[in-house]
């Protein structure tokens, strides 16, 4: 049987650590992790480009056999993902399926916080698309929904400045922001597959009380509630507990930072797209 791994994509590394948390809750199946690390940082990118490099990867995992594709980045969902749903997935295959990080997340906040008031830290991109408002307010009508754009975070994790000083003062500045906004906010969501990596400092720079929630280990709940209740896509999925990586820049890069993201060694292999 041809093997039909689940896919994952993210711009760059910060899927790894949605990924890590998937295959800790579900290593039967077959993986295939895309990391287009050679145009990443998505965050900054217009709408149309986004759209435009994430249907790319798409295609090609699903051109890999994947019948099902995960989007391990926030601003590839809050900028591609309806569209590819709503307009390609019916010409592309329509068996086939794309999901992404920030439902199963909007789905669950509110269970967290008493006060009411949530903070949002994300990428620019992903604040500019307004996605969690919305999508809490399906679900949580009466949240109040507060975001800040932290835009040095991301090349602070990918250039490994993620422990220096540096980072500390640039954590310290957005989260500041972010509490200015309401001093009732006592549940802030990581809105970037690479915010884990500094959660150390992240926590020490909010006060006492104040819950920090990252997305892997509710992406990783929420696929398998996804699989048990739709088994005809649970069936495809192939499970030999294989992995495969490869990212569009160099390997030997990917190679050394995804260990970090991932927590043990990764051998991947080069795409040119």
């Amino acid at each position: 049987m041809k093997q039909q791994p689940i896919g994952i994509f993210d711009s760059g590394y910060g899927g790894l650590t949605v990924l890590k948390e998937i295959t800790a809750a579900l290593p039967q199946y077959d993986y295939l992790y895309l990391g287009d690390n050679a145009r990443s940082p998505y965050g900054t990118r217009s709408f149309e480009t986004v759209y435009e490099y994430t249907l790319e990867c798409v295609k090609w995992l699903f051109d890999q056999g994947c019948p099902l594709v995960i989007l391990a980045c926030n601003t590839a969902s809050a900028k591609a993902l309806r569209s590819i749903q709503q307009n390609d997935l019916q010409k592309i295959d329509a068996s086939k399926r794309v999901l992404g990080v920030i439902r199963p997340t909007t789905e669950i906040i509110g269970q967290y916080t008493k006060t009411g008031h949530v903070g949002i830290l994300a990428t620019n991109g992903t604040v500019i698309s307004n996605s969690y408002p919305i999508e809490i307010e399906k679900f949580y009508p009466d949240l109040k929904v507060f975001q800040e754009a932290c835009p040095m975070w991301v090349p602070l994790v990918e250039n490994n400045e993620y422990n220096s000083p540096g980072a500390d003062y640039f954590i310290q500045k957005n989260i500041d922001n972010l509490l200015q906004q309401s001093g009732n906010i006592d549940t802030i969501l990581l809105a970037c597959t690479h915010y884990p990596l500094l959660m150390g400092k992240i926590k020490k720079a909010i006060p006492a009380g104040v819950t920090v929630l990252s997305q892997g280990e509710i992406v990783a709940a929420s696929l398998g509630e996804y699989l048990q209740n739709h088994p005809e896509m649970e069936e495809k999925c192939t499970k030999n507990g294989q992995m495969a990586f490869f990212t569009t820049d160099s390997t030997e890069d990917f190679d050394n930072h995804a260990a970090i993201y991932y927590g043990s060694p990764v051998k991947s292999q080069h795409l040119s797209l």
